[in-house]
Protein backbone atom coordinates (compact mmCIF):
# COMPACT_ATOMS: atom_id res chain seq x y z
CA UNK A 1 0.00 0.00 0.00
CA UNK A 2 0.95 3.56 -0.69
CA UNK A 3 1.70 5.13 2.43
CA UNK A 4 2.28 8.44 0.98
CA UNK A 5 -1.34 8.48 -0.03
CA UNK A 6 -2.36 7.39 3.15
CA UNK A 7 -0.59 10.46 4.85
CA UNK A 8 -2.16 12.81 2.63
CA UNK A 9 -5.58 11.80 3.48
CA UNK A 10 -7.70 12.77 6.46
CA UNK A 11 -11.16 11.81 8.12
CA UNK A 12 -14.31 13.86 7.85
CA UNK A 13 -17.58 13.11 9.36
CA UNK A 14 -16.05 9.62 10.00
CA UNK A 15 -15.49 9.09 6.22
CA UNK A 16 -11.66 9.11 4.96
CA UNK A 17 -11.16 11.68 2.06
CA UNK A 18 -8.60 13.01 0.19
CA UNK A 19 -7.64 16.78 0.54
CA UNK A 20 -8.53 18.81 -2.52
CA UNK A 21 -5.98 18.61 -5.02
CA UNK A 22 -4.42 22.26 -5.68
CA UNK A 23 -5.02 23.81 -9.52
CA UNK A 24 -2.17 24.37 -11.47
CA UNK A 25 -1.39 26.29 -14.64
CA UNK A 26 -1.51 23.10 -16.18
CA UNK A 27 -5.42 22.23 -15.26
CA UNK A 28 -6.14 25.92 -16.84
CA UNK A 29 -4.27 25.20 -19.89
CA UNK A 30 -6.14 21.62 -20.51
CA UNK A 31 -9.42 23.16 -19.85
CA UNK A 32 -8.47 25.99 -22.59
CA UNK A 33 -6.70 23.91 -24.93
CA UNK A 34 -4.04 26.40 -24.58
CA UNK A 35 -0.42 26.18 -23.57
CA UNK A 36 1.21 26.55 -20.64
CA UNK A 37 3.10 29.24 -21.44
CA UNK A 38 0.21 31.16 -23.27
CA UNK A 39 -1.82 30.76 -19.48
CA UNK A 40 1.22 31.87 -17.76
CA UNK A 41 1.79 34.47 -19.32
CA UNK A 42 -1.90 35.78 -19.15
CA UNK A 43 -1.57 35.58 -15.75
CA UNK A 44 0.88 38.30 -15.32
CA UNK A 45 0.08 40.62 -17.67
CA UNK A 46 2.26 40.06 -20.61
CA UNK A 47 1.70 42.71 -23.40
CA UNK A 48 2.26 40.03 -26.10
CA UNK A 49 -0.73 38.31 -24.75
CA UNK A 50 -4.05 40.02 -26.37
CA UNK A 51 -6.56 41.27 -23.72
CA UNK A 52 -9.72 38.74 -25.29
CA UNK A 53 -6.91 35.83 -24.11
CA UNK A 54 -6.18 37.31 -20.81
CA UNK A 55 -9.52 37.54 -19.92
CA UNK A 56 -10.61 34.37 -20.80
CA UNK A 57 -7.84 32.74 -19.09
CA UNK A 58 -8.38 35.18 -16.23
CA UNK A 59 -12.51 33.59 -15.91
CA UNK A 60 -11.33 30.43 -16.23
CA UNK A 61 -8.53 30.22 -13.93
CA UNK A 62 -11.09 31.84 -10.91
CA UNK A 63 -13.64 29.52 -11.88
CA UNK A 64 -11.78 26.30 -11.28
CA UNK A 65 -10.14 27.90 -8.36
CA UNK A 66 -6.39 28.57 -9.59
CA UNK A 67 -4.51 30.69 -6.69
CA UNK A 68 -0.84 31.29 -7.86
CA UNK A 69 2.07 30.46 -5.53
CA UNK A 70 3.07 33.97 -4.52
CA UNK A 71 6.79 32.79 -3.58
CA UNK A 72 7.29 31.19 -7.04
CA UNK A 73 5.62 33.87 -8.99
CA UNK A 74 8.05 36.50 -7.36
CA UNK A 75 11.01 33.67 -8.55
CA UNK A 76 9.84 33.70 -11.86
CA UNK A 77 8.45 37.36 -12.46
CA UNK A 78 10.32 39.40 -10.08
CA UNK A 79 7.49 40.59 -9.12
CA UNK A 80 5.58 40.14 -5.17
CA UNK A 81 1.86 41.02 -6.48
CA UNK A 82 1.75 44.04 -4.42
CA UNK A 83 0.66 47.91 -4.54
CA UNK A 84 2.57 49.97 -2.52
CA UNK A 85 0.48 52.96 -0.55
CA UNK A 86 2.67 55.84 1.78
CA UNK A 87 0.43 58.16 3.22
CA UNK A 88 1.54 61.26 4.93
CA UNK A 89 -0.38 61.57 8.20
CA UNK A 90 1.55 65.02 9.11
CA UNK A 91 -0.30 66.25 6.07
CA UNK A 92 -2.70 69.18 7.25
CA UNK A 93 -6.25 66.76 7.35
CA UNK A 94 -3.40 63.18 7.22
CA UNK A 95 -5.94 62.45 3.68
CA UNK A 96 -8.86 62.62 5.80
CA UNK A 97 -11.63 63.44 3.52
CA UNK A 98 -10.62 60.33 1.20
CA UNK A 99 -8.90 57.56 3.26
CA UNK A 100 -11.39 54.99 4.20
CA UNK A 101 -13.59 55.35 0.50
CA UNK A 102 -10.02 55.31 -1.25
CA UNK A 103 -8.51 52.49 0.66
CA UNK A 104 -11.74 50.40 -0.35
CA UNK A 105 -11.02 51.29 -3.83
CA UNK A 106 -7.61 50.37 -3.96
CA UNK A 107 -7.77 46.99 -2.15
CA UNK A 108 -11.12 46.33 -3.94
CA UNK A 109 -9.70 46.56 -7.48
CA UNK A 110 -6.38 44.57 -6.49
CA UNK A 111 -7.94 42.04 -5.16
CA UNK A 112 -10.07 41.43 -7.98
CA UNK A 113 -6.32 40.80 -10.14
CA UNK A 114 -5.04 38.88 -7.09
CA UNK A 115 -2.85 41.39 -5.93
CA UNK A 116 -2.31 42.91 -2.50
CA UNK A 117 -1.87 46.40 -1.32
CA UNK A 118 0.96 47.55 1.27
CA UNK A 119 0.29 50.58 2.95
CA UNK A 120 2.33 52.42 5.45
CA UNK A 121 2.37 55.86 7.27
CA UNK A 122 5.31 58.58 7.18
CA UNK A 123 5.59 61.79 9.39
CA UNK A 124 7.23 64.13 7.10
CA UNK A 125 8.84 64.35 3.29
CA UNK A 126 12.26 62.91 4.72
CA UNK A 127 9.91 59.88 6.29
CA UNK A 128 7.96 59.25 3.02
CA UNK A 129 10.99 59.30 1.02
CA UNK A 130 13.20 57.11 2.81
CA UNK A 131 9.56 54.57 3.82
CA UNK A 132 9.25 54.21 -0.11
CA UNK A 133 13.35 53.38 -0.68
CA UNK A 134 12.74 50.65 2.53
CA UNK A 135 9.68 49.65 0.81
CA UNK A 136 11.28 48.70 -2.77
CA UNK A 137 14.77 47.19 -0.93
CA UNK A 138 12.55 44.67 0.66
CA UNK A 139 10.58 43.95 -1.80
CA UNK A 140 7.01 45.16 -0.42
CA UNK A 141 5.69 46.53 -3.32
CA UNK A 142 6.28 45.88 -7.29
CA UNK A 143 5.09 50.29 -7.71
CA UNK A 144 3.24 52.63 -5.85
CA UNK A 145 0.28 55.15 -6.14
CA UNK A 146 1.28 58.45 -4.97
CA UNK A 147 -1.68 60.83 -3.79
CA UNK A 148 -1.83 64.45 -3.64
CA UNK A 149 0.95 65.85 -5.79
CA UNK A 150 3.42 68.44 -5.41
CA UNK A 151 4.34 70.88 -8.14
CA UNK A 152 7.56 70.03 -7.65
CA UNK A 153 7.01 66.30 -6.04
CA UNK A 154 10.63 64.50 -4.79
CA UNK A 155 8.68 61.22 -4.73
CA UNK A 156 8.79 61.51 -8.34
CA UNK A 157 12.30 61.65 -8.78
CA UNK A 158 13.11 59.19 -6.71
CA UNK A 159 11.18 56.37 -8.33
CA UNK A 160 12.25 57.42 -11.37
CA UNK A 161 15.66 57.22 -10.41
CA UNK A 162 14.96 53.70 -8.99
CA UNK A 163 13.14 52.87 -11.79
CA UNK A 164 10.12 51.76 -10.02
CA UNK A 165 6.82 51.98 -11.49
CA UNK A 166 3.89 54.89 -10.25
CA UNK A 167 0.87 56.49 -10.43
CA UNK A 168 -0.26 60.01 -9.64
CA UNK A 169 -3.45 60.65 -8.01
CA UNK A 170 -3.36 64.39 -9.41
CA UNK A 171 -0.47 65.81 -11.61
CA UNK A 172 2.81 67.47 -11.18
CA UNK A 173 5.20 69.92 -12.56
CA UNK A 174 6.88 67.53 -14.64
CA UNK A 175 4.53 64.70 -16.08
CA UNK A 176 7.36 62.80 -17.97
CA UNK A 177 6.76 59.32 -17.51
CA UNK A 178 3.58 59.29 -15.23
CA UNK A 179 0.87 57.27 -15.25
CA UNK A 180 -1.85 59.40 -13.27
CA UNK A 181 -5.59 59.64 -12.67
CA UNK A 182 -6.91 63.26 -11.64
CA UNK A 183 -10.30 64.61 -11.41
CA UNK A 184 -10.99 67.98 -13.03
CA UNK A 185 -10.32 70.72 -10.33
CA UNK A 186 -10.12 73.46 -12.59
CA UNK A 187 -13.66 72.46 -14.38
CA UNK A 188 -15.01 72.41 -10.81
CA UNK A 189 -13.74 76.20 -10.23
CA UNK A 190 -14.60 76.98 -13.32
CA UNK A 191 -17.80 76.22 -12.82
CA UNK A 192 -18.92 77.34 -9.36
CA UNK A 193 -17.25 81.12 -10.49
CA UNK A 194 -19.18 81.55 -13.44
CA UNK A 195 -22.25 79.99 -11.84
CA UNK A 196 -21.66 82.55 -9.07
CA UNK A 197 -21.46 85.72 -11.69
CA UNK A 198 -24.74 84.15 -13.48
CA UNK A 199 -26.28 84.20 -9.75
CA UNK A 200 -25.49 88.50 -10.25
CA UNK A 201 -22.16 88.69 -8.21
CA UNK A 202 -19.24 90.67 -9.47
CA UNK A 203 -17.11 90.79 -6.92
CA UNK A 204 -16.09 86.56 -6.55
CA UNK A 205 -13.03 85.87 -4.31
CA UNK A 206 -10.91 83.29 -4.03
CA UNK A 207 -9.12 81.22 -1.61
CA UNK A 208 -6.45 78.79 -2.33
CA UNK A 209 -5.04 75.19 -0.97
CA UNK A 210 -1.72 75.17 -0.14
CA UNK A 211 0.84 76.45 -2.74
CA UNK A 212 2.95 73.75 -2.83
CA UNK A 213 0.05 71.44 -4.04
CA UNK A 214 -0.45 70.91 -7.61
CA UNK A 215 -4.11 71.08 -7.35
CA UNK A 216 -3.53 74.87 -6.49
CA UNK A 217 -2.49 75.59 -9.62
CA UNK A 218 -5.07 74.12 -11.43
CA UNK A 219 -7.77 75.42 -8.89
CA UNK A 220 -6.85 78.86 -8.87
CA UNK A 221 -6.76 78.32 -13.07
CA UNK A 222 -10.39 77.32 -13.18
CA UNK A 223 -11.32 80.62 -11.22
CA UNK A 224 -9.42 82.80 -13.45
CA UNK A 225 -11.10 80.72 -16.58
CA UNK A 226 -14.91 81.06 -14.74
CA UNK A 227 -14.27 84.72 -14.17
CA UNK A 228 -13.21 85.39 -18.55
CA UNK A 229 -16.33 83.18 -19.25
CA UNK A 230 -18.61 85.58 -17.09
CA UNK A 231 -16.65 88.63 -18.71
CA UNK A 232 -14.90 89.63 -15.14
CA UNK A 233 -11.68 90.74 -14.48
CA UNK A 234 -9.13 89.57 -12.51
CA UNK A 235 -8.53 91.51 -9.37
CA UNK A 236 -5.48 90.25 -7.08
CA UNK A 237 -7.15 91.60 -3.60
CA UNK A 238 -9.74 88.89 -4.13
CA UNK A 239 -7.07 86.12 -4.03
CA UNK A 240 -6.14 84.50 -0.82
CA UNK A 241 -3.77 82.00 -0.69
CA UNK A 242 -3.16 78.70 1.69
CA UNK A 243 -6.24 77.96 3.36
CA UNK A 244 -6.50 74.46 4.29
CA UNK A 245 -8.37 73.78 7.52
CA UNK A 246 -11.14 76.04 9.32
CA UNK A 247 -9.20 78.78 11.11
CA UNK A 248 -7.19 79.34 7.91
CA UNK A 249 -10.30 79.84 6.04
CA UNK A 250 -12.09 82.07 8.45
CA UNK A 251 -8.50 84.24 8.64
CA UNK A 252 -8.94 84.97 4.77
CA UNK A 253 -12.72 85.51 4.80
CA UNK A 254 -12.46 88.04 7.24
CA UNK A 255 -9.42 89.66 5.80
CA UNK A 256 -11.47 89.58 2.55
CA UNK A 257 -14.65 91.09 3.91
CA UNK A 258 -12.38 93.87 5.06
CA UNK A 259 -11.98 95.26 1.63
CA UNK A 260 -13.45 98.61 0.40
CA UNK A 261 -14.43 96.33 -2.08
CA UNK A 262 -15.82 93.43 -0.61
CA UNK A 263 -16.73 90.20 -2.05
CA UNK A 264 -20.26 89.07 -2.02
CA UNK A 265 -19.62 85.60 -3.14
CA UNK A 266 -16.25 82.90 -2.29
CA UNK A 267 -14.99 79.68 -4.32
CA UNK A 268 -12.95 77.99 -1.89
CA UNK A 269 -10.55 75.42 -3.54
CA UNK A 270 -11.39 73.23 -0.40
CA UNK A 271 -14.24 72.37 2.20
CA UNK A 272 -12.64 71.82 5.34
CA UNK A 273 -11.15 75.65 4.73
CA UNK A 274 -14.66 76.65 3.33
CA UNK A 275 -16.49 75.37 6.35
CA UNK A 276 -14.08 78.71 8.29
CA UNK A 277 -16.34 81.06 6.08
CA UNK A 278 -19.24 80.36 8.73
CA UNK A 279 -17.22 81.27 11.81
CA UNK A 280 -16.29 84.59 10.07
CA UNK A 281 -19.50 85.65 8.95
CA UNK A 282 -21.16 84.89 12.40
CA UNK A 283 -19.11 87.04 13.90
CA UNK A 284 -19.48 89.39 11.43
CA UNK A 285 -23.41 89.03 11.81
CA UNK A 286 -23.61 88.05 8.15
CA UNK A 287 -26.19 85.03 6.80
CA UNK A 288 -24.10 82.56 4.64
CA UNK A 289 -26.12 81.57 1.71
CA UNK A 290 -27.72 85.57 1.43
CA UNK A 291 -25.47 87.98 2.95
CA UNK A 292 -22.37 85.61 1.23
CA UNK A 293 -22.36 83.20 -1.07
CA UNK A 294 -19.65 80.20 -1.16
CA UNK A 295 -19.51 77.24 -3.37
CA UNK A 296 -16.42 74.95 -2.14
CA UNK A 297 -14.53 71.41 -3.46
CA UNK A 298 -14.20 68.10 -1.86
CA UNK A 299 -17.79 66.85 -0.83
CA UNK A 300 -16.01 66.27 2.98
CA UNK A 301 -19.53 65.01 5.35
CA UNK A 302 -19.19 68.13 7.35
CA UNK A 303 -20.66 70.44 4.71
CA UNK A 304 -23.73 68.28 4.29
CA UNK A 305 -24.20 68.83 8.08
CA UNK A 306 -23.67 72.75 8.85
CA UNK A 307 -25.77 75.00 9.02
CA UNK A 308 -27.08 76.49 5.68
CA UNK A 309 -25.55 73.01 4.14
CA UNK A 310 -22.37 73.59 1.95
CA UNK A 311 -22.64 73.88 -1.88
CA UNK A 312 -19.43 71.79 -3.10
CA UNK A 313 -18.24 69.57 -6.15
CA UNK A 314 -17.29 65.96 -4.99
CA UNK A 315 -15.26 63.81 -5.39
CA UNK A 316 -15.70 59.72 -5.59
CA UNK A 317 -12.61 58.52 -3.62
CA UNK A 318 -13.49 54.73 -4.01
CA UNK A 319 -13.58 54.83 -8.14
CA UNK A 320 -10.37 57.03 -7.67
CA UNK A 321 -8.95 54.71 -5.80
CA UNK A 322 -10.22 51.85 -8.03
CA UNK A 323 -8.80 53.13 -11.55
CA UNK A 324 -5.54 54.19 -9.78
CA UNK A 325 -5.15 50.05 -8.72
CA UNK A 326 -6.16 48.84 -12.22
CA UNK A 327 -3.62 51.66 -14.04
CA UNK A 328 -0.70 51.19 -11.81
CA UNK A 329 -0.98 47.20 -12.17
CA UNK A 330 -0.93 47.88 -15.85
CA UNK A 331 1.96 50.40 -15.91
CA UNK A 332 3.67 47.37 -13.89
CA UNK A 333 3.19 44.75 -16.39
CA UNK A 334 4.43 47.18 -19.11
CA UNK A 335 2.34 49.47 -20.63
CA UNK A 336 3.49 53.03 -21.37
CA UNK A 337 2.93 55.71 -18.56
CA UNK A 338 1.55 57.79 -21.35
CA UNK A 339 -1.16 55.48 -22.06
CA UNK A 340 -2.02 55.21 -18.69
CA UNK A 341 -3.67 58.94 -18.35
CA UNK A 342 -7.16 59.11 -17.14
CA UNK A 343 -9.42 61.96 -15.54
CA UNK A 344 -12.60 62.42 -14.46
CA UNK A 345 -15.09 65.02 -13.42
CA UNK A 346 -15.82 66.33 -9.89
CA UNK A 347 -19.82 65.94 -8.92
CA UNK A 348 -21.96 69.40 -8.39
CA UNK A 349 -23.63 68.71 -4.91
CA UNK A 350 -25.99 71.99 -5.08
CA UNK A 351 -27.02 72.45 -1.21
CA UNK A 352 -27.98 76.55 0.36
CA UNK A 353 -24.97 77.79 0.85
CA UNK A 354 -25.14 80.17 -2.38
CA UNK A 355 -27.81 82.36 -3.88
CA UNK A 356 -28.32 85.48 -5.59
CA UNK A 357 -26.69 88.69 -3.71
CA UNK A 358 -29.28 90.33 -0.82
CA UNK A 359 -26.78 93.41 -1.12
CA UNK A 360 -23.87 95.06 -3.63
CA UNK A 361 -20.31 95.18 -2.70
CA UNK A 362 -20.79 98.80 -1.59
CA UNK A 363 -23.83 98.16 0.60
CA UNK A 364 -21.86 94.82 2.22
CA UNK A 365 -18.95 97.19 2.54
CA UNK A 366 -21.05 99.67 4.60
CA UNK A 367 -22.85 97.10 6.50
CA UNK A 368 -19.80 95.77 7.78
CA UNK A 369 -17.81 98.85 8.28
CA UNK A 370 -19.26 99.61 11.72
CA UNK A 371 -18.52 95.93 13.03
CA UNK A 372 -15.02 96.16 11.70
CA UNK A 373 -14.24 99.33 13.40
CA UNK A 374 -15.30 98.18 16.46
CA UNK A 375 -12.79 95.52 16.19
CA UNK A 376 -9.75 97.61 15.54
CA UNK A 377 -10.94 99.89 18.72
CA UNK A 378 -10.58 96.57 20.62
CA UNK A 379 -7.92 95.21 18.85
CA UNK A 380 -9.56 92.56 17.56
CA UNK A 381 -9.74 92.88 14.17
CA UNK A 382 -8.03 89.30 12.42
Amino acid sequence: MNTNSLAKKTVQGGKTVSPRTRVTISDVADKLGLTKGTVSRALNGYTDISDVTRRKVSKAAEAMGYRPLSHAQAIRTGRVRALGLVLQINEHDGHRPFFADFIAGVTGAAGRENWTVTVATANSDADTLSTLERLVEERKADGFVLPRTYINDPRVDLLRKLEVPFVLYGRTGDLSGCALYDIRGEAAMASATHKLADMGHRRIAFVNGGPQYNYSVLRYQGYRDGLSRAGLDLDPELVAVDAVNEAQGEAAAIALLNQTNPPTAFVYAVDHAALGLYAACAKLGLRVGQDVSVMSYDGVPEGAHITPPLTTYSVDSRSAGERLADLLIRRIRGVAPEDLREFADARFIERASHGVPAMSSNQLAVHLHGRFSGQNSTGGKQ
